[in-house]
């Protein structure tokens, strides 16, 4: 039952049940899920080390089909939102279509930072910041082309 979010988990709670779905099912059950969200939840042993880490090498993110909101209270609950920046959060209910489609994902790599390292000169850091960018220009050109065929397929769906 579980899988493409919280209105498909109840249409197919009450199928199965064989009752009728009442029309205040989906807001009923989403104020049962946000008044107990935490009341489970817990992080991974070691999960705090491992991001701590992390955090040293890379920037970090989060993507989720999960609602922006219980996303955010649940890292903050957890005192894991200091792992991540607030752009870098990124939930089911957002601009982008929800996993597993690629758009978010691409989103996220391309805002990539360079980290300055202490050992870091004027060239060394132009390199790893040409680096990173050869890298992230096909992701880039990928998805503004993905973006210009679904530009291209609405308007052909208007006609």
């Amino acid at each position: 039952m579980v899988g493409e979010g919280a209105a498909m988990l109840i249409a197919r709670a009450f199928e199965a049940s064989g009752m009728a779905q009442p029309a205040d099912a989906l807001d009923r059950y989403l104020a049962f899920y946000d008044a107990r969200l935490l009341r489970h939840t817990r992080p991974y042993d070691d999960i705090v080390t491992v991001l701590e880490a992390l955090a040293q090498r890379a920037t970090l993110a989060v993507l989720t089909n999960k609602p922006l909101a219980a996303t955010r209270r649940i890292l903050d609950g957890l005192d894991l939102a200091r792992f991540f920046a607030a752009d870098a959060v990124l939930g089911g209910d957002g601009p982008f279509a929800r996993k597993p489609d690629p758009a978010a994902l691409r989103h996220l790599i391309a805002q990539a930072r360079v980290k300055i390292l202490p050992r870091d000169d004027a060239d060394s850091l132009a390199a790893r910041v040409l680096e990173e960018e050869h890298r992230l220009y096909p992701i880039a050109l990928d998805e503004y082309c993905r973006l210009l065929r679904t530009e291209a397929e609405d308007s052909d769906d208007a006609e």
